[in-house]
């Protein structure tokens, strides 16, 4: 009865087997290559990501069910006959669509996506980057007039050749700014409006069910891997929330069974649908760089392990004066600001490399505690906010972020949440009972000066500003 997660992430694919009795094991982890061809351009190559999902599934063995997450808004274009990619796919962190999104805002669109949607106008979601697909490929115009055309997220590539149905469910479909949030259908209206048919996209169909047979097994579950995490968490009360510390930093939080309303700071979303239920809706946000900040820091020599900022002896560098905005591609929730660029304020000739590293970390909790904020002025959080991710093995920024929110944390002990999310939700496609107790670390707060956030507003609003200079902008 063991069951399969298929954690295809950013950097990675992951094969994590889970036992009946909650032994959770990683069978098989592949990295694959980013490609940066252009300033703002992300790629990967799809046919590597799915021999990747293939391999990992071959390692497995025997399973009794199998389920996958995904990127979310990364998406590619395929020939439906063939199932053979067109293009690579394009990755969530693109920006090649930012003229665009800002061309469709100066003309009044983002009224219809934050309605239909729920979603600003950003290249972050994947509607802008499949009506590039289509103006810019030569063969996908061909194939649409032929009737072959496919455009979607990764997922519906994957389970198109790995089952031969070509869908999606609603968690993914409701990150593309394409799917109406009250129905959970194509909105005719959206995909106008971003230039993609209707007719090229998947079907969208329940996050849990019998999702089609990978062999000797049925997939039966699919799910953009952040609401993974949210389930592995434990979360499935409403007011539930978890911040996995990423490349991004990603908040979620439970919402009910009606859409969460719409607006400019956290965004509604879908939590899951549940096979034969009613979906169960979401808020969500995020930051753009988190550990990715922390990463970039230390390729500029700023430290040499991880282990070596576990602590610093001096005060916070928020309260000497030295502020950064880890906006280095750009800001999430609640701003949406693509322009804004990461920076360092208040340095000095005394301004060590410590200090440098330090501001990344307190850089990254402040920009957090913003949209934790954003979410606590639309819906009652409860206590603790659930984490995990690399940075929370960092047990000063643990107690930073503690006191920046205001609010207990709980660190998971579980190292793979968002496969554990996954296979949870496998069970129960599979109509295998699963039940756990959420288990970490509680971190307490301490009080911090109201004018440390106050600092760290004025850092975050001077890099907006400076992201709108003419000689800025790209």
């Amino acid at each position: 009865m063991t069951i399969l997660a298929i954690d295809q992430g950013t950097t990675s694919t992951r094969a994590v087997a889970v036992t009946p009795e909650g032994e959770v094991r990683v069978v098989a982890a592949m990295e694959h290559r980013q490609s940066y061809p252009r300033p703002g351009w992300v790629e990967h190559d799809p046919e590597d990501l799915l021999a990747n999902i293939r391999t990992c599934i071959e390692a497995s063995g025997e399973v009794a069910a199998i389920g996958l997450d995904n990127q979310g808004e990364s998406c590619l274009a395929w020939d439906a006959e063939t199932g053979k990619a067109i293009s690579p796919v394009i990755v969530w962190q693109d920006e090649r669509t930012m003229a665009e999104t800002d061309r469709l805002r100066a003309e009044g669109a983002e009224e219809l996506t934050i309605s239909r949607a729920g979603l600003p106008l950003d290249p972050y979601f994947s509607a802008s980057k499949l009506g590039w697909l289509l103006r810019e490929l030569p063969e996908a115009r061909a194939l649409a007039r032929a009737g072959r055309l496919r455009l979607g997220t990764t997922d519906a590539f994957f389970r198109h050749r790995l089952t031969g149905r070509c869908q999606t469910d609603p968690t993914t479909a409701s990150r593309t700014s394409l799917m109406d949030l009250e129905t959970c259908r194509w909105d005719a209206d959206l995909c106008a409006l971003f230039g993609v048919p209707v007719e090229c996209l998947p079907e969208i169909a329940p996050t849990t069910g019998d999702l089609g047979r990978i062999g000797k097994s049925h997939l039966t579950s699919s799910i953009v891997d952040q609401q993974a995490a949210l389930r592995g968490h434990g979360c499935a009360r409403e007011g539930e929330a978890k911040i996995t510390f990423g490349t991004g930093a990603f908040v979620l939080a439970v919402g009910g069974a009606d859409v969460p309303r719409p607006g400019h700071g956290p965004l509604p979303t879908i939590a899951w649908q549940l096979a034969g239920e009613r979906p169960t809706y979401a808020l969500e946000g995020g930051v753009y760089s988190a550990a990715a900040a922390l990463n970039w820091a230390r390729t500029l020599g700023l430290f040499d392990s991880f282990d070596d900022i576990m602590d610093f002896e001096a005060p916070p560098a928020i309260s000497r004066g030295l502020a950064f905005v880890p906006s280095l591609a750009g800001l999430a929730c609640p701003h949406w600001d693509r322009r804004a660029r990461g920076a360092w304020l208040g340095m000095g000739l005394d301004t060590g490399k410590a200090d440098l590293v330090q501001a990344v970390l307190e850089g990254v909790a402040f920009r957090a505690a913003e949209v934790i904020t954003s979410f606590e002025a639309m819906t009652p959080l409860g206590d603790p906010v659930s984490i995990d991710g690399g940075m929370v093995r960092n047990p000063w920024f643990c107690q930073f972020l503690a006191d920046t929110l205001g609010r207990e944390l709980l660190v998971s002990e579980e190292p793979e949440l968002t496969a554990l999310g996954t296979a949870d939700l496998a069970a129960l496609g599979a109509g295998i009972a699963n039940d756990r107790a959420r288990r970490g670390r509680i971190v307490t707060p301490r009080p911090q000066p109201d004018h440390w956030k106050e600092a760290f507003a004025l850092a975050r609003r001077a890099v907006q500003d400076f992201g709108q200079a003419p000689t800025a902008g790209r």
